[in-house]
């Protein structure tokens, strides 16, 4: 029997000649600047090394285990007690069945890529591609920080509490080198006034970080503004939320302050009446921080989590019961986009669409409040979590490239938790060549491949560099 070709060729997602021209010559050997992922910054600092491949690439990886629930796996084989040996031949045997979903062509890039293998995974050659990573995971540049220099990784920022001393990252700094590990500030908790006990212990974390006691509203936003200063004055340049929808913009006036003073004074006070607009000035407020900093501000919006109850309660968060949500998006995100712009203390701002449906009223939304002072200063951030994939990436790209401005784009990121999802970068970079090289063949764009090789180069590295304010740096592609 005729062995299957192998699908990943050099050629890979580039249907033209155009088409590989711009990946080939100007877009594979760029570096990577990875603004925004969950990466644990104690194992870039530690220089983590991995017992096997299980441990590396399916510990956590919620996407394969809800692929793998679809599939009927028993959760003891994805999350359970099971063997990792075991949890691996269970991944193994589903790989096949995963074809046209985007873990078909991840699941063989992260192979390929960084462990050489050029094989498909299944369970009949699932024992030797398990022994061949083990072996490798064991030698040289297989440890955290030999994967980010094996992907060419220039810079990776992580997602961090507000109550984070960050030490992680000062330890990553002390080793020197190319590599910057910058943190990012993700201050979610705080906007969630609903579940109060939830709340209060989330405080009493705050008041130890911050040393101050937290009282009244005021007193809160000085507690965050002193961690925005401790996040600055550790290289923090960027910040980012994870919402369903924007809240709308809101000032807490007398009667709310002297309310939020008593929830926090009585234990047994009512529930805070109106958690939208707590949630809408507390982050209005720290907007208006973010662009005295000169941060990078970032909005993940879209995401309906935590679905499953009964799961929620077995397995908490980030477990693979989250979907798209069809949340209105306009009014609101509009309203409190004008709120910062009307007293110019809109920072330069990355909106991500969760729903796809959306993508034309979030591409047409950037150029609303572009103002000239920054090229690109409003974003329509990349497909993410979902609609990371080619079909939702493409789509982004198309919307952005019809309402906006595609030459300003910031790129791709991983929003992974995986040191081998550094092939997303790779995915996109194919992608983005193989929509310009097509047009470029028709005859649709200039077939001019040092011209058009310059946006790539642009899109793929230097806009993101010069937008995130990164120190200019020298580098071998660049």
């Amino acid at each position: 029997m005729t062995a299957t070709p192998f699908f990943l060729t050099e050629n890979f997602l580039l249907h033209s000649r155009f088409a590989r021209i711009l990946y080939h010559d100007h877009a594979s050997r760029l570096p990577i600047i990875d603004y925004h992922n969950h990466l644990p910054p104690e194992d870039i600092a530690s220089d983590r090394r991995f017992s096997n491949l299980t441990d590396i690439w399916l510990k956590g990886d919620h996407y394969k285990w809800r692929a793998m629930r679809t599939l009927g796996v028993p959760e003891r084989l994805i999350t359970g007690d099971a063997t990792d040996e075991e949890k691996f031949r269970a991944w193994a045997a589903c790989v096949p069945l995963t074809v046209r979903n985007p873990l078909f062509h991840w699941t063989h890039m992260e192979l390929k890529d960084p462990f050489g293998i050029k094989a498909y995974l299944n369970p009949d050659t699932a024992n030797g591609i398990y022994a061949e990573c083990n072996a490798k995971l064991t030698g040289e540049g297989f440890s955290t920080l030999g994967l980010l220099d094996h992907f060419n990784v220039e810079m990776v920022c992580t997602t961090d509490d507000p109550c984070d001393s960050l030490e992680h990252h000062r330890k990553a700094a002390a080793k020197g080198g190319r590599l910057r590990v910058l943190p990012g500030f993700r201050p979610d908790r705080v906007l969630n006034i609903s579940d109060r006990n939830s709340f209060m212990a989330y405080l009493a974390r705050l008041e130890a970080a911050s040393g101050i006691r937290i009282t009244d509203h005021a007193s809160l936003m000085e507690a965050l503004g002193q961690r925005i200063a401790y996040f600055h004055a550790q290289g923090c340049r960027i910040a980012d939320h994870g919402l369903t929808a924007m809240p709308h913009p809101a000032e807490m006036d007398a009667a709310d302050l002297k309310e939020f003073s008593a929830f926090l004074s009585n234990g047994k006070a009512r529930p805070f009446s109106r958690p939208e607009k707590f949630a809408g000035a507390v982050l209005r407020s720290l907007c208006i921080m973010y662009h005295e900093k000169g941060w990078v501000q970032q909005f993940h919006l879209g995401a309906m989590r935590n679905n499953n109850s009964r799961q929620f309660g077995v397995l908490g968060p980030d477990s693979g019961y989250d979907s798209v949500g069809d949340h209105a998006q306009a009014l609101s995100l509009s309203s409190f986009l004008d709120s910062l712009d009307k007293e110019n203390s809109l920072a330069k701002t990355i909106i991500y669409n969760l729903n796809p449906s959306y993508n034309e009223v979030f591409a047409s939304m950037t150029g609303n409040f572009n103002d000239g002072s920054v090229k690109g200063k409003i974003q329509f951030g990349s497909g993410w979590w979902f609609m990371d994939q080619l079909d939702g990436m493409e789509r982004q790209l198309n919307a952005l490239s019809s309402m906006g401005m595609i030459s300003t784009f910031v790129g791709m990121l991983t929003d992974s938790r995986s040191f081998l999802s550094f092939p997303r970068h790779e995915y996109f970079r194919r992608l983005l060549c193989n929509i310009f090289g097509g047009e470029m063949e028709k005859g649709l764009l200039p077939g001019d491949e040092k011209w058009i090789g310059g946006i790539i180069r642009d899109i793929c590295y230097h806009n993101a560099k010069s937008y995130f304010g990164l120190a200019q740096q020298t580098s071998n592609s660049a």
